[in-house]
């Protein structure tokens, strides 16, 4: 004879069923409960592993976490950046992500990753303007005058860039499509021997970041014609936009910004967003900023989303035009 089963109270049912659905989000909830990485993909010491080391401990404070930096150079970026796409997408791997491995990398070369579907962005977090500087020997005044200048002596004057592929370089290159020019590229190890020859007077031109040909236009060693944002700088209010010059829409500056991996819990990619817009917000983090020549960046994660995407549209259009090959 069987021997009948005990029945459960109703309420004990209804609670097992319940308790699953109630408890399901409290394991999202619970992030972060160990160390978080943002992986660098350059080495120590430039200016993306400084951006990283100046947001990491407020990022950390927020979060609750210990947020560690994590250096993967090689490649240009490509290296370290494809690491981070191939991570688990369990929050604890950050990229802080460069307009060049982002969106210049995939338009020249053949990478792994595509930074619009590997990717969940959160935020940008800084921005460093280019401005367009010559020798001040060259017989111009303004952007209009350079642009005449190289139509009549095409081909000849001289722009130097930190190398081939380099912002510097592929700003150059969209600079003369856009106009119908063209420069003779002078291509360095670097943008620190480029600087030295433009303003040596051995070369005529040179596109490059403001937060290291800053000094140089402040002691008169440099002349700045434009600079390729929107907007102006407050550190050289002086210099009108390519806008105002006379060149409308042109923009191209070196940014960064944290990206998760895109099969990352959204609930975990809105916590980082939270965090890193309160990172961002304080005024130690602003002024530290400030002092490298960099700029305070926020954006929603659709309008970063944008930005990669009209980038990588760019700099495709400038390869299919220029006939560039970086491989």
């Amino acid at each position: 004879m069987r021997t009948a089963m005990p029945r459960l109270p109703r309420l004990t049912i209804i609670l097992q069923c319940m308790l699953p659905a109630i408890f399901a989000p409290l394991a999202h909830a619970a992030y972060p409960d160990k160390p978080i990485r943002i992986i660098v993909p350059f080495a120590p010491g430039g200016n993306i592993d400084i951006t990283a080391r100046t947001v990491a401990p407020a990022l950390s404070e927020f979060l609750g976490q210990p947020v560690v930096v994590d250096n993967r150079g090689g490649a240009g970026g490509k290296a370290g950046t494809e690491i981070a796409a191939k991570a688990a997408p369990d929050g604890y791997t950050l990229l802080l992500g460069s307009s060049g491995a982002l969106t210049m990398s995939p338009a020249f070369y053949r990478v792994g990753y595509d930074p619009i579907k590997d990717f969940a962005p959160t935020s940008m977090v800084s921005i460093v303007p280019l401005v367009l500087s010559v020798h001040p020997s060259l017989p111009v005044r303004n952007l209009r005058e350079l642009i005449a200048l190289a139509r009549k002596r095409s081909g000849t004057l001289t722009m130097a860039s930190a190398g081939p592929g380099s912002t510097t370089h592929l700003t150059g290159e969209l600079f003369q499509l856009n106009n119908g020019i063209k420069f003779l590229h002078i291509p360095y190890k670097g943008s620190g021997q480029a600087l030295i020859d433009v303003i040596g007077g051995q070369v005529d031109l040179i596109f490059d970041q403001l937060s290291s040909s800053g000094p140089l236009i402040k002691a008169g060693k440099l002349r700045p014609l434009a600079i390729s944002m929107s907007r102006r700088s407050p550190s050289i209010p002086a210099v009108p936009t390519m806008a105002e010059a006379g060149v409308p829409a042109f923009e191209a500056s070196t940014y960064t910004g944290i990206v998760l991996q895109a099969a990352a819990p959204k609930e975990v990619v809105a916590k980082v967003y939270e965090a890193l817009l309160k990172t961002l917000a304080l005024q130690a983090t602003r002024d530290n900023f400030e002092r490298l020549g960099a700029e305070v960046i926020t954006c929603t994660p659709e309008e970063f989303t944008r930005r990669l995407t009209q980038d990588v549209a760019q700099w495709m259009r400038v390869r299919e035009k220029t006939k560039i090959d970086l491989e």
